[in-house]
């Protein structure tokens, strides 16, 4: 087993979820920073979507003036997002595909249909000081794009792995292992994140090509019954674990 360390950003979004749907002024995803920080989370990830549905624009300036980790900001490639992003000044900035009638993100972003538009973000981005990174399906010809475009970063998209079983789970394991190997060696930095758990996390956290897994729901949604510092260490130590640490 490889001892390379492996990171955990925990996505908050969840939080502003259970607030929205009653519409007062709690829970507070400010109020979840400091818990998970200080039960193992390597960085905090929040999700700007244009309809609103969770996150709002205020809870970006109170999470980064308390965070002690860094922000990994999500947001669609609209002007509008990338005019919040540099405002915002996060660490990371990770561009996603947006739908307003999904209910969560259902796909990589495709880089490779559209260059231009992805690379004139990224360029945006950068000259703030901001290290972009991409949500891509783990396909090559998705990686050569984002090395195509400038960007320095990859979050391998996993929820297809995440929502399958059997054989057909073992395959899309087997698609993010090459993804990670052929990004890695590429010179990207390799991060992954969507859809997974308690019971799937394991075998993805133990490639060692990717540095950080991003994880959200499934946390929140332990930590109603367990709480949230229990449930953010559980799953830091299954990862650890997969990686022999």
């Amino acid at each position: 087993m490889s001892s390379k360390p492996i990171f955990l950003g925990i996505n908050i979004d969840h939080v502003a979820t259970l607030r929205q749907a009653r519409g007062t002024s709690y829970p507070r995803p400010v109020d979840a920073v400091t818990m998970v920080e200080q039960a193992g989370a390597d960085s905090i990830t929040v999700h700007l979507r244009e309809d609103r549905r969770h996150i709002q624009d205020f809870d970006l300036a109170e999470i980064k003036a308390v965070m002690r980790t860094h922000m990994n900001l999500e947001c669609a490639v609209t002007d509008e997002m990338l005019a919040i992003a540099v405002s915002t000044a996060p660490s990371d900035c990770c561009l996603v595909p947006e739908n307003r009638e999904e209910l969560t993100t259902e796909g990589g972003l495709d880089v490779a249909g559209q260059i231009d538009r992805v690379r004139d973000a990224v360029q945006h981005l950068s000259a703030s000081g901001i290290r972009v990174s991409l949500f891509i399906d783990p396909d090559p010809a998705q990686l050569d794009a984002a090395v195509a475009v400038g960007a320095s970063v990859v979050e391998l998209h996993t929820g297809r792995y995440a929502d399958t079983s059997g054989d057909e789970q073992a395959g899309e394991l087997r698609r993010v292992v090459k993804a990670a190997q052929y990004g890695d060696d590429l010179g990207l930095v390799i991060n992954a994140g969507h859809g997974l758990n308690y019971n799937n996390v394991a075998e993805i956290a133990a490639i060692a090509r990717i540095v950080e897994l991003n994880i959200g729901h499934s946390i929140i949604s332990r930590a109603l019954f367990d709480g949230l510092p229990a449930a953010v260490g559980e799953m830091k130590r299954l990862m650890t674990q997969a990686r022999g640490e």
